[in-house]
């Protein structure tokens, strides 16, 4: 499977993009960290500017979610709210849309469940899923890794500036 996160030497510097929603430069210097900010005034920092939206998080957290068993669409949105995938509101289309192509390549599966209340449809992973969860799992964890080397480096210097 192919990751669908940006690959750092090809990503679009902010306020570049032009499918980024609404980016509007709130300073002149290029060595700001918060260069830019979007529609909802949160900062887009270098190195970490969104190359769209946060929907990228969606597939690997998605398929997280049915790891732990079948689940219908709103079930997984309220899930996502939790979690905090989104600075607002979990986008239900964008979720709905994540299943879809997931369905159509293959790692999630659904039925549709009738009974009390209106007819739902019940999503679960496949196996082709739990090997793009592994997967997902191995993209993350290199993240998590960088991430605690960058804390380490900043602690240390940060150690050392206190001397």
């Amino acid at each position: 499977m192919e990751s669908s996160l940006p690959d750092p030497q090809t990503a679009v510097a902010p306020g570049n993009d032009p499918d980024a929603p609404n980016v509007t430069s709130t300073t002149a210097t290029p060595f700001a960290i918060a260069s830019d900010r979007d529609a909802a005034g949160i900062p887009i920092h270098r190195g970490w500017a969104p190359v769209g939206s946060r929907h990228r998080w969606m597939e690997p957290f998605v398929l997280a979610m049915l790891a732990g068993g079948a689940a219908h669409g709103y079930a997984i949105v309220g899930e996502l709210a939790q979690v905090g995938i989104t600075a607002g509101s979990v986008d239900v289309g964008q979720v709905y849309r994540t299943l879809r192509d997931l369905e159509e390549a293959g790692q999630v599966r659904s039925v549709w469940v009738t009974g009390t209340g209106p007819a739902r449809r019940d999503y679960e992973l496949t196996d082709a899923g739990a090997a793009a969860l592994d997967e997902w799992a191995a993209v993350m964890k290199e993240r998590a890794r960088l991430v605690a080397e960058f804390d380490a480096r900043y602690l240390e210097w940060l150690t050392d500036r206190r001397r």
